[in-house]
C-alpha cells in the first residue's frame, strides 16, 4: 500500500477480530513512530504494551467509570448492566497501547513534543492500516487518573498519557467523510 492510499483509506476501527495482535508485529508498526518530524530531535514518544494482567485492571476500572457516569435515576441493577457493558467493551479491545509524551519544564518544548508525539501516532496508524490492523485512539477518562499513571509505571511529573490505541484486526470498518478542501483551506493575500 502506498502512503496516499493508507492516508485515505485508514479508518478508525471500533470493532475487532478476537486474539491480540503479535507483539512482533506491534513492534514493526511502531517503530515507525519513531520517524515522526520533532523538533531538535527530542525524540518525546513513548509506547507502553499493556499485558494481560494491567488490561484486567483497567478493564475493572473502566467498568467503574461507566457505572459512575449513570444519571442518579438508574438502579443498582442497570448501574450494573453499564458496568458490564463497559468491562466487557475494554476486553473487546485486542492489544491496548498507551502513548505518552515527555514533559518537561519548557511550555514551548512540550507543545511541540506533544505535536510530535501525535505526528508519531499517525506514522504508527498508517504502518498499522497498511498490514491489515486497525487502531482507535481513545483519550477517556481512565488515560488521566493517576492510577492508571502508576499502573503502567509512568511518572505524572514527566510524561503526559495522550491516549491508548486500541489495536487489532478489524471486525468491521466504516466509511468515512470529509470536507471539501474549500471548506478547510484558506490563502491570504
Amino acid at each position: 500500500m502506498d502512503v496516499l492510499e493508507a492516508i485515505t483509506s485508514r479508518r478508525t476501527v471500533f470493532r475487532f477480530k478476537p486474539g491480540p495482535v503479535p507483539n512482533d508485529t506491534i513492534e514493526r508498526v511502531f517503530s515507525y513512530g519513531r520517524w515522526a518530524p520533532n523538533h531538535h530531535l527530542t525524540e518525546p514518544w513513548r509506547f507502553t504494551v499493556i499485558g494481560t494482567d494491567t488490561k484486567e485492571i483497567l478493564a475493572k476500572r473502566y467498568s467503574e467509570i461507566q457505572m459512575a457516569k449513570a444519571p442518579n435515576h438508574v438502579d443498582e441493577v442497570n448501574r450494573k448492566k453499564l458496568g458490564d457493558a463497559g468491562y466487557t467493551k475494554f476486553h473487546s479491545k485486542p492489544t491496548v497501547v498507551a502513548v505518552s509524551c515527555l514533559q518537561g519544564e519548557d511550555e514551548t518544548q512540550n507543545r511541540e513534543d506533544y505535536a510530535a508525539t501525535c505526528a508519531a501516532m499517525q506514522n504508527v496508524q498508517l504502518a498499522a492500516w497498511s498490514e491489515g490492523i486497525g487502531m482507535q485512539w481513545s483519550t477517556g477518562p481512565i488515560t488521566l487518573e493517576d492510577a492508571t499513571y502508576e499502573l503502567l509505571g509512568v511518572d505524572k511529573q514527566k510524561e503526559y498519557i495522550i491516549g491508548f490505541f486500541y489495536t487489532g484486526f478489524p471486525e468491521e470498518v466504516l466509511e468515512a467523510e470529509r470536507k471539501e478542501l474549500g471548506e478547510v483551506l484558506r490563502y491570504t493575500d
